[in-house]
């Protein structure tokens, strides 16, 4: 297992201040929620077909007093009210390496709260779910919904807490406007399976 630190990331998500995700009423229902909408927004910003990105999720309040100057390279060193949660970019994901792979391989320090990773994929809307041909092994499987008419190209944002709490965020390509970002803790299983295994001692 490898420990991953919170290094200083080269292009780190903006903390928000007072900033409100569009749609999401007074301010996001927690501060994981805020996270992931917080990511999401900062992935829709680099556009679409980016690799999977991952984030150590810190508690603003520790980073601050214990890592000052990490703090200050964020911008949340003059913030009144930062968010509970602070979303630190971790070193590129392996491209030659499978996402639950590499996964794997992680062991949090004390210092990170939880994580978060974002990534894009190909999804079927349930309609067209019973017409997955039997027998296809996963290389097959995702050629088969890539030349499929109904596919839809999705950037799921899944973020995790050490005490077993969880949220996501799906964004549609075809619909990609911050109001029709979907969220919920359930949207995306496997994955949050996967994150929730990196906290595992």
């Amino acid at each position: 297992m490898s420990n991953v630190s919170p290094p200083t990331p080269p292009t780190p998500p903006t903390p928000p201040s007072d900033r409100q995700p569009a749609g999401s009423g007074p301010m996001a229902a927690t501060p994981l929620t805020r996270a992931v909408l917080e990511i999401d927004e900062y992935a829709s910003g680099l556009g679409w077909d980016q690799p999977a990105r991952l984030f150590a999720l810190v508690d603003t309040a520790r980073l601050r007093s214990q890592e000052p100057d990490l703090a200050a390279q964020l911008g949340l060193d003059g913030e009144e009210t930062p968010a509970p949660l602070t979303p630190i970019e971790q070193d590129e994901i392996p491209a030659d390496k499978a996402l639950d792979e590499f996964l794997a391989t992680i062991a949090w320090p004390d210092s990170v709260a939880g994580c978060a990773l974002t990534v894009e994929r190909l999804m079927l809307p349930p309609s067209a779910e019973s017409s997955v041909p039997d027998g296809l092994d996963e290389a097959a499987l995702t050629k088969w919904v890539a030349a499929h008419p109904d596919r839809q190209e999705v950037r799921m944002t899944v973020a995790v807490l050490r005490d077993g709490t969880r949220e996501s965020a799906l964004r549609l390509r075809e619909k990609d406007s911050p109001t029709e970002v979907l969220t919920g803790s359930d949207l995306v299983p496997g994955l949050t399976e996967a994150l929730s295994a990196t906290f595992e001692e």
